[in-house]
């Protein structure tokens, strides 16, 4: 019928392989439709924060395709997937539940992987090299840049565990890639901001970005220094690589 095409339409404008879609199609929507008022957004929050800490990965999946479907992705993470994985990482440095982290972090990274793949294939942005920053004890926050610089036509090679610094020269050189962006949740050392990092940029031909909760607990130790502190709102994060580049002569 109609609703079930316009389904269909809507998963694979979004990326997902028709493999999946099969299997969505086949799952209740149990879900409720968001809307765009600040009361749904923050049942919407508490309904897939339960859904996660209950580790319900079908309706996690649906629940992800649906929110993914409906709304733009800038929205959908400032409104719904940040807001979460930031109340999920407070929850956890009380009290960690390496469980739930893992299992959100696989499931994520499935998810991502698979958009990556087929954006990767059919785009011809820019390469932005992804790297976690060492003291992230998860792929969270390098997951959620890598959806959101895909959905804004960049190629993306993510590494979601940290490569050293030092090495980065060479992952630019052989990757090909236009920029190198670092995310963190966390607030990482200070010997880590305050030397390593500056170094690092100092010997890159590319701007290195930084972006996430990193970018804002340390805003004001990099601000004048060859770091692009590109902050934690994500979707405005992304939209700042854009002049970066162009500086760079790459756009």
């Amino acid at each position: 019928d109609i609703t079930r095409i316009e389904r269909i339409l809507q998963w694979l404008n979004r990326g997902v392989p028709v493999s999946q879609v099969v299997d969505l199609l086949d799952q209740p929507e149990t879900i409720e439709t968001p809307t765009p008022n600040a009361g749904d957004w923050s049942s919407q929050r508490q309904h897939l924060q339960a859904t996660i800490e209950a580790l319900d990965l079908p309706k996690l999946e649906a629940f992800y395709h649906q929110s993914l479907a409906l709304y733009p992705l800038s929205i959908v993470i400032n409104e719904l997937w940040q807001p979460v994985i930031l109340s999920l990482e407070a929850k956890w440095a009380m009290q960690a539940n390496h469980l739930v982290r893992r299992t959100l972090e696989a499931f994520l990274r499935s998810q991502v992987g698979i958009r990556l793949h087929y954006a990767n294939q059919t785009t011809r942005g820019p390469l932005i090299l992804l790297n976690a920053m060492p003291d992230d004890p998860g792929p969270l926050w390098v997951l959620m840049s890598a959806l959101m610089a895909s959905e804004q036509g960049y190629r993306v090679q993510m590494l979601d565990h940290s490569l050293p610094l030092e090495d980065l020269p060479q992952a630019v050189a052989r990757l090909h890639s236009s920029m190198v962006l670092l995310s963190s949740g966390q607030r990482e050392s200070d010997s880590y901001i305050h030397q390593a990092l500056p170094k690092a940029a100092e010997s890159l031909n590319v701007p290195i970005g930084v972006c996430g909760e990193v970018a804002r607990l340390r805003e004001s130790d990099l601000r004048d220094g060859p770091v692009h502190m590109l902050g934690d709102d994500l979707p405005q994060a992304i939209a700042r690589l854009r002049p970066l580049l162009r500086e760079s002569g790459v756009l």
